[in-house]
């Protein structure tokens, strides 16, 4: 049964066409996973679902008494909140009817008023208001927020813990129909693993973007694919979509090929007899040949080809030696201490769960923030480049090719091109305002700044997040092929292996 359909979809951005009279249904059992490349359109897809954007053109239907929960990174935290108190806002509706009810008692009630109070008893009692804090508790431990502690002040809180509480919330609400944009952006293994578990048993449907996608063969039922304007739908998980496609797609070339080899075919016996003997042959064949429906050429995306200079270690093995290193900011975020090295060449990825510290510790040894304890050494042959997770720009509404030509001065225009070229971005998202591309656009902006500078040393903070399947191959060949050293922190296990990664540093273990 569905419980959403849309048709006549249409929808252009600036010059960019994202939909071109396409249409997408969710049915009532659906656990479906949006895919596709940056920019195609896939957050802007559920901004119109959840009518935060209108389309250009649209016809949308939705199963009447439908509850729709929408993850919102950019929800308003209201300073002061704690975060039980602000997860405890999920059950607004229940708290406002228990005020009712007590103050049904508090005011003398008659006979009719007493049984309004037993009805609302009665409803408070199967929706297990009495329970919310333990629900609250189990969500919270899930997705790992009981760490932050539950008494902090909302407003305080990271971008990733931001997100962690906002998708509690959405979760603890038990919506009909789910929305989620890449949620497990934010989230340690452990983390993710849960929601997994959550999703699986989820009774509703539910849509969800998400690049991670070995989380979304885990999830999904059903794959919406966007491409070239159009959505296309794969009964099945992810693996069996991308196969189903690949034949789609092969099926596509040989009827273009084929009906390209008839309509040269055609053109030549016209073209030699149609002013012979055979005129009347040939121009019926003109006129077949006009009303034939051409298929049109195979569309193809922008192919990324990462590469980062690497810069020649002279005299130095040791780039970084930690000594008995405490992080944090004004306390200890973590109890362990910090004793290891990186030497020219190594390749380390840290892990541990997400607010425990990884981000901190490389913050610390780029001198972004002082240590708490101990100390650390650098090399003076150390040249460090760094990728920092987070989306901020100092002008939201300069260009990309605006950006990198400010922080390198140095560069011609044809470089800066060439290498915003390299990630995979087209001239127009080049020449676009920052703010106005996707979140994978963005993150490519950020890795074609560290292609303009040699580097013996890249310190790459989640640089997986909102990049598409394509992007993340690339830049993981890059990686694994740069001879410098690398310190990775990602969430995506499936992002690296032994082939090429030479020491794993799990903070949740150190001592």
């Amino acid at each position: 049964m569905s419980i959403l359909t849309v048709e006549h979809l249409s929808h252009q951005f600036l010059d960019k066409k994202l939909y071109d009279d396409t249409r997408l249904q969710l049915n009532k059992e659906d656990h479906m996973g949006i895919v596709g490349q940056n920019g195609v359109g896939k957050s802007t897809l559920i901004k119109i679902l959840t009518g935060e954007q209108d389309a250009d053109e649209a016809e949308i239907h939705w199963q009447k008494n439908i509850s729709i929960g929408y993850l919102d990174q950019y929800a308003k935290l209201t300073k002061g909140l704690s975060i039980r108190d602000f997860l405890r806002t999920a059950f607004d509706d229940l708290y406002e009817d228990q005020n009712k009810m007590l103050a049904i008692y508090n005011e003398s009630p008659t006979d009719e008023d007493l049984e309004k109070a037993g009805q609302i008893q009665e409803k408070l009692d199967i929706s297990g208001f009495y329970d919310i804090d333990t629900r609250i508790e189990q969500v919270a431990t899930g997705l790992g927020i009981d760490a932050l502690g539950y008494d902090n002040d909302v407003s305080e809180l990271s971008g990733g813990q931001r997100s962690k509480i906002i998708l509690a919330k959405l979760l603890l609400q038990r919506p009909d129909a789910l929305f989620l944009d890449e949620p497990t952006n934010y989230l340690d293994t452990n983390h993710i693993e849960w929601l997994e578990n959550y999703l699986n048993s989820f009774e509703g449907a539910f849509i969800v973007i998400s690049h991670d996608y070995d989380f979304l063969e885990r999830i999904t039922n059903v794959i919406s694919d966007i491409e070239f304007g159009k959505i296309t739908r794969y009964k099945g998980n992810l693996k069996q979509a991308f196969r189903q496609k690949e034949e789609n797609r092969k099926t596509y070339l040989k009827a273009y090929a084929a009906q390209q080899q008839k309509i040269a075919k055609e053109k030549a016996y016209i073209a030699k007899f149609k002013a012979g003997s055979r005129s009347k042959s040939a121009k019926s064949r003109e006129k077949q040949l006009n009303r034939m429906e051409v298929i049109g050429p195979p569309e193809s995306h922008p192919i990324p080809k990462i590469d980062f200079p690497y810069a020649q270690t002279a005299n130095s093995q040791m780039l970084i030696e930690t000594n008995e290193l405490v992080i944090g900011y004004t306390n200890p975020i973590v109890d362990a201490k910090f004793n290891f090295t990186v030497i020219a060449g190594e390749k380390i990825v840290i892990k541990g769960f997400n607010g425990i510290g990884k981000s901190t510790l490389i913050k610390t040894l780029i001198s972004e923030i002082k240590p708490i304890e101990g100390d650390f050494a650098i090399s003076p042959v150390t040249k460090m480049g760094y990728f920092k997770q987070d989306l901020k720009w100092d002008n939201k509404f300069a260009t990309p090719f605006q950006i990198l030509a400010d922080l390198h001065p140095e560069a011609d225009q044809k470089t800066v091109r060439r290498n915003l070229a390299k990630t995979g971005l087209t001239t127009q998202q080049a020449m676009s305002q920052i703010h106005t591309l996707s979140g994978g656009e963005q993150s490519k902006v950020k890795i074609a700044d560290l292609m303009f500078n040699d580097y013996n040393l890249l310190f790459m903070d989640e640089p997986t997040n909102h990049l598409d399947d394509a992007s993340k191959n690339s830049l993981k060949y890059a990686l694994s092929h740069f001879e410098g050293a690398i310190v990775l922190v990602t969430h995506e296990d499936g992002f690296y292996d032994s082939s090429w990664i030479d020491k794993i540093i799990d903070i949740e273990n150190l001592k």
